[in-house]
């Protein structure tokens, strides 16, 4: 390997820093990643109880196809795409009261008889959704940099437009509900509600707050010649390959370490101080880059404490910005090992259900449900896996005064929800266990637990979100914070983009 390439530092085994790591190892720059936690892969690794492997949060997977983000990265590192299965349904939604689900299908023209049954009248909006998307996509592949900060960033963002990508430009300040009141839809609860039970999983909030360009890819790439991909083993085979590329270019991985300050002189990054989870041996790690796979609040407070007047200076509109962005959102999820028999005939590997329509879409009232299929390498014979999560306010899990109580409430709620579709009995369940805030908070080091990045608001999407570019050069984010958003193939994209400003 060449000494004379910069030494980089990737704080967080994420699938953001693991590509990122990966790619840069593959141009023979010296790089060291660290983690906190056991396995690599954050919020898309696993772990095993009882002969169950549980994907932690992450359960499908977009990006596999023919140019494909996750596709195109493997080939440039020259590893196999993992197994995988096309999810068809991608998911089905049950509204309230309702016995039969909106079944979210991979045929565009299955999809579009489902709709139209679904919600009569409703087909001009998706119309229009379907003709920002391929726009959208269209220009997403040709790897524009969003949001510019610099007149490289800008020649790339100005070579991905087209005349086609022009008519997304009068749609860039709506919102979908802007557009659900542009086709007199706006008081349509089924369908409305419907939205915002699929927005609320890709893009952090509802219909009247996500952007409509977001949406519209959101909302659309499940569908051939994309698709949603349930993966072979668990989700970790991702990282696992990424760990592959690692070793081979002999780039070092650090697991059961935690960064916790990044050092900067005259507002450069110099190093970053590494603990040692297992000894509490501490020490500074010297780097020429920094790549930080971490929430944007989680950036702010590795550099909290600096008395470098130059960096406090270059950062300080950085962190106003993070200090008013609304509060995230956290995660509650039950893990649960079932006897085989628990599984209706014919269920899907992703389902949604809404329990009531004046209660929020989270805090058990709605649940997102993976259920393992016979032989995907997740269950014994004869068993199943059932990961069920649900959004929630991560202050409650750290202001309660039985935290042990709120847990265990959260628990029995969720397994009486999930019995009205499983049959989960004394002998049908085989292992319980949940996971709150606090939980990720532990395991991942992300800032009080929150999950899926800011929220693809209007001020926080695409060109007018937080830049892979912090004010500090040669320190860079990577991660759901940035664009293009959460999701493994998200996060991929923006350790693609790094990589590509950084060999610039």
């Amino acid at each position: 390997m060449s000494s004379t390439k910069p030494r980089v530092v990737v704080i967080g085994a994420g699938i953001g820093g693991l590509t990122a790591a990966a790619l840069l190892a593959h141009q023979n720059y010296p790089v060291t990643a660290f983690d906190l936690a056991i396995v690599p892969g954050g919020c898309a690794s696993t772990f095993k109880r009882k002969g169950f492997t549980f994907d932690v949060g992450a359960t499908q997977v977009a990006g596999l196809e023919p140019g494909g983000i996750h596709k195109r990265i493997f080939d440039e590192l020259e590893l196999e795409i993992p197994d995988a299965t096309p999810c068809d349904p991608a998911c089905a939604v049950f509204l309230p009261t309702e016995s039969q689900p909106i079944q979210v299908w991979r045929d565009p023209e299955r999809w579009k008889a489902e709709r139209q049954q679904q919600f009569p009248g409703s087909e001009p909006f998706w119309q229009l959704l379907n003709t920002l998307f391929q726009a959208s996509w269209k220009f997403q592949g040709r790897d524009p940099v969003l949001p510019p900060r610099n007149l490289w960033d800008l020649g790339q963002l100005i070579k991905a437009v087209r005349p086609d990508t022009l008519i997304t430009v009068p749609f860039t300040l709506a919102t979908v509900g802007d557009a659900l009141r542009w086709f007199g839809l706006a008081d349509n609860l089924r369908l409305r509600t419907f939205l915002d039970m699929q927005l609320k999983l890709y893009s952090q909030v509802d219909a009247e707050e996500t952007a409509l360009l977001y949406a519209a890819t959101a909302l659309s790439v499940s569908q051939e010649p994309q698709g949603l991909y349930h993966l072979q083993g668990s989700m970790q085979a991702l990282s696992d390959r990424l760990c592959l590329a690692l070793e081979r270019e002999r780039a070092k991985l650090r697991m059961r370490h935690r960064v916790e300050r990044i050092h900067t002189h005259n507002g450069i990054p110099t190093g970053v101080t590494v603990r040692n989870a297992k000894t509490g041996e501490t020490w500074i790690e010297p780097a020429d880059i920094i790549i930080a796979n971490v929430t944007v609040q989680n950036l702010i407070q590795l550099l909290d404490g600096t008395s470098d007047t130059t960096t406090q200076q270059r950062m300080a509109g950085y962190r106003r910005r993070v200090d008013k962005l609304p509060d995230a959102s956290g995660a509650f999820v039950i893990y649960l090992g079932v006897d085989q028999s628990a599984i209706p005939p014919d269920c899907p590997p992703h389902l949604q259900f809404l329990y009531d329509y004046d209660g929020p879409i989270g805090e058990n009232n709605s649940l997102f449900v993976s259920v393992s299929h016979p032989g995907d390498g997740r269950a014994p014979q004869g068993k199943a896996t059932i990961i069920a999560s649900s959004f929630t306010d991560p202050r409650a899990w750290w202001q309660c005064s039985d935290y042990q109580a709120l847990k265990q409430h959260y628990t029995d709620s969720a397994i009486a929800r999930l019995s009205q579709y499983f049959h989960l009995t004394p002998e049908t369940l085989i292992h319980i266990e949940a996971a709150t805030p606090r939980t990720f908070a532990h395991f991942t080091g992300r800032d009080r637990g929150i999950v899926g990045g800011i929220g693809q608001r209007l001020p926080t999407f695409g060109p007018f979100g937080f830049a892979n570019r912090t004010p500090l050069p040669n320190l860079w984010l990577v991660g759901d914070s940035t664009h293009p958003g959460e999701g493994t193939a998200g996060v991929s994209y923006s350790a693609l983009t790094v990589v590509r400003q950084i060999l610039s």
